[in-house]
């Protein structure tokens, strides 16, 4: 029998190989292989996990990229409760066993067969060392059009994401999907899970073109946080403010390149208790995965992330499943996303 870790490993080895040959990411040392186990293969019942990186013969038609960001080292400076390192692998778990979407199955099928899945990153000293080495990950895939989806870790992730913008020099607009701004100051010089859009605003470059939080929780938000987004190109829409219309405005934003962060805590906790802060009257599910899909069919948007779960306090597995959707939705929109 084929030990199907062996197998993924092997299969995650090709891929990244492969990549090394187009976009020159950094060495095989920077990821490690995932620690998932690949559901049963049937060819009635095709599952993602299966599926992905299964199209890439000439990496040059790849769609998109699976990246593992295992770090929780900024919610621990921030006060939080640590357990999102361990959150790459579970999503993954949850994703791989799921089903193309039927509705549109060969186009979601082709999305998935032209995403390759590179693994996790392995640590790098510092947090600030693990988010710089992101960033060079991140960043070559972005003028080949490639997507970037990051499997986060605290929200740090997102700063390490932006540093792929960096990396490429390309200005990017960012739409945070939050329960809370994170523009908080740095703590002792030091960036932490509640600073990233801080960081990005105030990054020596100016690449952060603009920001957008929304589903801001009022018991969650300081004034002093929406004074600080006023007075940097920020614009913030509260939790009753998120409609279908208000989604589809967002994504219609004048902007060449749009990061999409996805803070698993902007839902509400009977849908996400497994976060690090979660949320009472947070967002329904059904508005969120919209906002999924809406980022995978729009053009503007070249990257996203899905951050904060924590497996550790997750319920039922709750959490991984609305992450994993989360992943799944936005393949759904990038499945029919037009040029």
């Amino acid at each position: 029998m084929v030990n199907e870790r062996a197998f993924l490993h092997s299969t995650f080895a090709i891929h990244h190989s492969t990549f090394v040959i187009l976009f020159k990411p950094l060495s095989m040392s920077t990821f490690h292989a995932p620690n998932v186990v690949l559901p049963e293969a049937s060819p009635e019942d095709l599952r993602i996990g299966r599926l992905l990186g299964r199209g890439v013969v000439d990496p040059r038609a790849t769609r998109a990229v699976l990246v593992g960001f295992p770090s929780d080292e900024g919610v621990r400076r921030n006060g939080g409760r640590p357990g999102a390192a361990q959150a790459p692998d579970a999503i993954r778990q949850m994703l791989y066993r799921m089903t193309p979407d039927a509705r549109t199955h060969d186009a979601f099928v082709e999305v998935v067969e032209r995403t390759v899945d590179l693994g996790n990153l392995s640590p790098a000293g510092t947090m600030e060392e693990h988010q710089a080495r992101l960033g060079e990950v991140v960043g070559p895939y972005l003028p080949q059009g490639v997507v970037p989806i990051v499997l986060g870790g605290g929200h740090e992730t997102t700063y390490g994401h932006f540093l792929g913008y960096v990396h490429d020099a390309c200005p990017v607009a960012i739409l945070n999907w939050d329960a809370h701004a994170d523009v908080r100051p740095l703590k002792d010089g030091q960036g932490h899970s509640g600073s990233p859009f801080r960081q990005a605003l105030e990054h020596p470059t100016g690449l952060c073109t603009g920001y957008m939080v929304a589903g801001l929780l009022p018991h969650s938000t300081a004034r002093a946080h929406l004074d600080f987004l006023q007075g940097h190109m920020g614009r913030y829409f509260w939790h009753e403010d998120v409609t279908p219309g208000l989604i589809n405005v967002l994504y219609a934003q004048d902007a060449d390149a749009m990061l999409v962060s996805f803070d698993l805590d902007a839902v509400d906790q009977q849908a996400a208790p497994g976060v690090s802060a979660p949320a009472v009257a947070g967002l329904n599910p059904a508005l969120w995965f919209k906002a999924a899909y809406e980022a995978g069919r729009c053009p503007r948007v070249s990257s996203v992330d899905i951050v904060e779960y924590n497996p550790a306090l997750d319920v039922d597995g709750r959490t991984a499943r609305l992450a994993a959707l989360t992943v799944w939705h936005f393949l759904r929109g990038l499945a029919e996303r037009q040029a």
